[in-house]
């Protein structure tokens, strides 16, 4: 535990001491392992925040091999559809399909294609028989809004389908072989059973590494807060096959989570509880204790959180992951460590991981992408994205509230914030920046020799360094630097 006065360290305040190495960046592995065979190509996970990560960053990360955390300001029913779309968008076989009625109008179908983003559906009967597909080449808006599906969907009669039994590569030689875009695969009776998609096979040879569980489902997590509403939210999201929860306060060491951890060890004894944030060893243990398979480290370190200075709480980030990772070395089962929040580059992740980490949970960096929630906005010529933390008044009115302890709270202007909103520059897809921040990562390793993360952590040595030695760190002395990082969040 922490002493009074006790001198703490962030990312900036460091450097890793390079090692003899006999490996080459490109050889570096840098897969993880969360809990109960979760096993991610990439240690990178996406903070559940409502500017950050919805369905469509959960998916791309995913592929990419890491993974998303879907936020909960969301009603119940909504945070179940975000992960219900990422578990529907799969390589292999989609089991229970979104159908359609073929009595329907087309008006009410283009409302389900944009809500899902599906374009094209089977339509069954009532009985669940298969009578056609509908696509979007088959009708044209508005004029087909008031017809039917079953005036414009291609009948069963013309369409190619398969019997159950078949396998995922007969289905893809069989889409290969007839050009079809969607193959549907019925029982004896004439069921829908399930389709293959054309889409979903290029996905599954161009994202080799991806996070899947082993139905081939890509994997997602989603946050839930405290007391008996979480447990309720947490029930629905395990029914809708959640790989695992993550009680996400900004207080970890509080009855509350302990109470409510305790609560969902109890009901899901098999089931992945990720809970947090959290600085200190006695609030490693009080969650390890309660039931935690990992414990998610960061109290303040945000980018757009404003605790440390509305508070005056907090413990720099790099001290905050060393003490819980000495902690958690002592405890006798598994428990992985996230460390969340303060990363502004690759060299910080690289600096998380050797301090202890088994993965880092990212929101800045993956803020301002397309894969990101918001609209992009223009301003002065230059393109921007909404970002903003979980603890700033927007946030916090559309239901963030309960994080902070103000559930209570009902007025807009009595909110007491721990964050702020603003803009981060847009930056394109988000799987470019996965691609610099593994590659920084793994360049790293290699300075220190180190095979696997595992290895990172044993060879790691730091040094503490001055403000001088910080500046020194950064590109210096030039009138304008092509490429050159942009480390100023200060806006932000």
């Amino acid at each position: 535990m922490f002493e009074k006065f006790s001198d703490t360290l962030t990312f900036d305040d460091v450097l890793l001491v390079p090692q003899l190495s006999e490996i080459l960046p490109k050889d570096a592995f840098v897969g993880t392992e969360l809990a109960n065979g979760i096993k991610l190509h990439l240690p990178f996970l996406s903070a559940p925040m409502d500017s950050v990560t919805e369905a469509k960053m959960a998916i791309v990360l995913a592929l990419e091999g890491g993974l998303g955390i879907i936020h909960k300001n969301f009603g119940i029913d909504e945070q179940v559809a975000e992960v219900v779309k990422v578990k529907r968008f799969k390589s292999g076989f989609i089991t229970h399909p979104i159908a359609v009625s073929p009595s329907i109008l087309i008006s009410d179908l283009t409302k389900i294609r944009e809500k899902y983003g599906y374009k094209k559906i089977p339509v069954v009967d009532k009985n669940a028989k298969l009578v056609g597909l509908i696509s979007e080449l088959d009708y044209f808006l508005p004029e087909d809004g008031n017809l039917t599906v079953a005036e414009r969907m291609v009948k069963l009669s013309d369409l190619k389908t398969a019997k159950v039994g078949i396998t995922l590569a007969e289905a893809n030689q069989m889409i290969h072989d007839l050009r079809l875009r969607v193959l549907c695969v019925i029982n004896d009776a004439g069921e829908l059973e399930s389709i293959v998609t054309r889409r979903d096979i290029e996905k599954n040879s161009q994202f080799g590494n991806s996070t899947k569980n082993s139905e081939k489902q890509l994997r997602v997590g989603a946050a839930v807060g405290v007391g008996n509403s979480a447990i309720e939210r947490a029930e629905a999201l395990y029914s809708a096959g959640v790989d695992l929860v993550v009680v996400d306060t900004a207080h970890g060491h509080s009855a509350g989570v302990i109470n409510t951890v305790k609560a969902l060890r109890q009901k899901f004894s098999d089931k992945v509880i990720v809970a947090g944030n959290i600085a200190t060893s006695d609030a490693t243990l009080a969650l390890v204790d309660a039931g935690a398979d990992v414990v998610k480290v960061g109290i303040g370190p945000g980018s757009i959180c404003t605790t440390r200075i509305i508070a005056g709480v907090g413990v720099p980030q790099l001290s905050a992951i060393l003490e819980v990772a000495r902690v958690l070395k002592q405890v006798k089962r598994p428990v992985a460590l996230i460390a969340d929040g303060g990363i502004k580059s690759s060299g910080d992740i690289v600096k998380a991981m050797a301090a202890g980490a088994s993965a880092v949970m990212m929101g800045n960096m993956f803020a301002g992408t397309d894969e990101s929630p918001g609209r992009i906005e223009f301003v002065n010529g230059r393109m921007y994205k909404i970002y903003r933390g979980m603890g700033s008044v927007e946030a916090m009115d559309r239901g963030s509230k309960d994080r902070y302890g103000q559930a209570d709270v009902n007025e807009k202007n009595k909110f007491v914030p721990e964050g702020v909103s603003g803009k981060v520059p847009y930056k394109g897809p988000v799987s470019n920046i996965v691609y610099q921040l593994s590659g920084g990562l793994k360049s790293g390793m290699g300075y220190l020799g180190a095979h696997n993360l595992f290895e990172l952590r044993e060879k790691a040595c730091f040094v503490k360094i001055s403000p001088a030695g910080l500046k020194e760190s950064h590109p210096h002395d030039l009138t304008h630097a092509d490429n050159a990082p942009n480390y100023d969040v200060s806006g932000f």
